[in-house]
This record gives structure tokens, C-alpha cells and sequence, in this order.
């Protein structure tokens, strides 16, 4: 092996060698072929000239090539310049258009507590939710230190979305109207016929929530009608918008209709909500402002006639005493008459 690399090696000085001679030979060809003429002119310009020529071709192409490839490190690096910015502007864009769509869900929230200003509200930002594509559970980032107790109603986009079954110091549970353990209370805005709407998140991957046990009277129920929460409702404040009638039908019993209705919430998409501030129970036990501010001004007078009054049945019961029946029985009864 080490025989045939030496071999190897000296012929390839013996043809570069050559190579150097006939090279020389040509030059000195060309250098006499512009003083003599005839056949040293015929040799040159067959075998020198087409020689330099090729060289001269590779020289430039060489050239080219060099200069295409200074070319080429200056355009990467402009791309790479353009391809950061690029970056940067569309990070840009893309906090644009989020901040684009979340005014727009903030002045949907906004109008929707316009509709409702009767009621004190807090919005709350959607943390969590259940597994699946639909926001039938979810969790709020309010809690009991912003206010937040159970069964208070909840809305968005429209209307109710559902009402808040756990409340933590900073977070709160909202079970949404179309969660399969959600039974509301409704009735029609129109005609004020009751029903109960039921969730079925079978139902609402085609957009819509179902109704039932609503009476079959003479009252006109059509399709587009609003189904609001109902005043019968023992948690969901009355008059928040659930949904427009989509069908509706009469049962077979001939004695209820039922049907379906399209949410005005949009339950696969959930950011922002409103949590109204007051339950259905304190509403109603709630006395009237009047009546905690109105004055009682004739308090005094009624004293006067209360003890006048008493004095009378003083004088009344002391007769009494004088000529009835002294059975301690008798009089206990008369008393209790009186206090039901």
C-alpha cells in the first residue's frame, strides 16, 4: 500500500511538472508569435489564444461567483433583518386584534349591563372549565372576597348563562344552563306562559336547549318569541333573557306544549362574565326602600290610644272577672282567639 501512494505521488509530480513545461512553452509560443510570422503564428493562435481565452472565461466566471456570493451573505442578512421585523409586527398584529376582540366582548358586556342596570353586578374572567368543547361548568376568578355567594345568576353575550354553586375566597363554580343538571324556570316575555327549561349537552352541539311543560291554552306561543327566567323561580331573578323560541309543538297529551330554543349565549366561547350581586332570596325578603326611609310620624299618637284602649279592656276584664266563670281554662282560650 504504501509502495502505491509513492508511485501515485511521483507521477503526479511528473504530470504537473509536464504541465508546467508545456504552459512555460506556450507562453514563450505566444511571446514570439506576435514578432514572427508564419508557422510559429499558426501554432500560437491554435494552441495559446484559445487557452488564454479559456482561462480568461474561468478567471471571470470565478469572478461572478465570488461576487454572487458576497451578494448572497448581504441578502441573508437583509432577510434575516426583514424576517425578525416581520416577527415583531405580526406579535404586533396579533396583540392588536386581541385587544380588537376583547373591546368588543367588553362593549357586549357593557350593553348587557345597560339592559340589566336594576342589578348591581361584578364581572369576572373565565379560569377554568370541565373537560370538553362546551362552557357547562366553569370556574371565575371572584370569589367570597369580592362578593360572590352561591346561587347568584350570571350572564353574558345576551343573557343568563347560569348560576354559581361553589364559591372559594378568589374563585367561584358557575353551572350553566345547558349542563344537564340545569332546570330553570321560564316564561314566555309575551304571554307570560310558564315552562322548564332543561339543559341536554346533547342538544347543544346543534345550538339549542330544550323546553317542556309549558301550558296548552289560547295563548299565542311562536316560533322567535323570548323565554325568560320565570318569577316563580326559587334562584334565577325574574326576566333575564334566556333564549328565542326555535320550535315548538303540542304534546301528546294535548295538555302541555314543548320544543326547543336558541341560547342568545355563546356557550363555546366564554371570557368575560357578569355575576349579579344579589340573590333570588334576598331580593324577596328585601323590604321596599320606602318603607325603610318613610318616618313614623304618628307613633306617639298611637301610644295614647294604645293605652287608653288598655285601660278600657282593663275595666272591661276587671267586670268580667267579677261575674264569670273562675276557670283559669276558659280565659286562656279566649286569649289565644284573639292573638291568631
Amino acid at each position: 500500500m504504501k509502495k502505491k501512494k509513492k508511485r501515485s505521488t511521483v507521477s503526479n509530480k511528473y504530470w504537473l511538472l509536464c504541465l508546467s513545461l508545456i504552459c512555460v512553452l506556450l507562453m514563450a509560443l505566444s511571446f514570439f508569435s506576435e514578432k514572427a510570422s508564419g508557422p510559429f503564428r499558426v501554432i500560437a493562435n491554435v494552441t495559446v489564444i484559445p487557452m488564454q481565452k479559456g482561462i480568461t472565461q474561468i478567471g471571470t466566471w470565478l469572478g461572478d461567483v465570488s461576487d454572487n456570493f458576497q451578494t448572497l451573505k448581504e441578502i441573508q442578512k437583509e432577510n434575516d433583518k426583514l424576517q425578525a421585523r416581520i416577527d415583531e409586527l405580526t406579535v404586533e398584529n396579533n396583540n392588536l386584534q386581541e385587544d380588537k376582540y376583547e373591546l368588543e366582548r367588553l362593549q357586549e358586556l357593557y350593553k348587557l349591563d345597560q339592559n340589566y342596570a336594576e342589578y348591581e353586578k361584578v364581572g369576572a374572567h373565565v379560569i377554568a372549565k370541565d373537560s370538553g368543547n362546551w362552557f357547562s361548568t366553569f370556574v371565575i376568578d371572584k370569589g367570597s372576597l369580592h362578593g360572590i355567594k352561591e346561587d347568584m345568576n350570571v350572564m353574558a353575550g345576551s343573557g343568563l348563562v347560569g348560576i354559581v354553586t361553589k364559591v372559594g375566597p378568589t374563585w367561584a363554580t358557575v353551572r350553566a344552563v345547558i349542563d344537564d343538571a340545569s332546570n330553570v324556570s321560564g316564561m314566555v316575555l309575551t304571554t307570560s306562559d310558564k315552562c322548564i327549561v332543561r339543559g341536554d349537552l346533547s342538544l347543544i352541539s346543534s345550538g339549542r336547549i330544550r323546553f317542556e311543560q309549558m301550558e296548552n291554552n289560547d295563548n299565542s306561543v311562536e316560533v322567535g318569541d323570548q323565554i325568560v327566567t320565570s318569577y316563580i323561580s326559587d334562584k334565577y331573578l325574574q326576566g333575564i333573557l334566556i333564549g328565542y323560541i326555535s320550535e315548538i309543538s303540542v304534546d301528546s297529551n294535548n295538555l302541555t306544549r314543548s320544543g326547543y330554543i336558541t341560547p342568545v349565549v355563546d356557550f363555546k366561547n366564554l371570557q368575560e362574565v357578569l355575576v349579579i350581586t344579589k340573590t333570588k332570596a334576598e331580593a324577596t325578603t328585601e323590604p321596599p326602600a320606602k318603607e325603610k326611609q318613610e318616618p313614623v310620624v304618628s307613633e306617639p299618637k298611637e301610644d295614647v290610644n294604645v293605652n287608653a284602649d288598655e285601660a278600657a279592656d282593663t275595666e272591661a276584664n276587671a267586670d268580667i272577672d267579677t261575674n264569670a266563670d273562675p276557670d283559669p281554662g276558659t280565659n286562656t282560650d279566649a286569649g289565644a282567639q284573639e292573638t291568631e
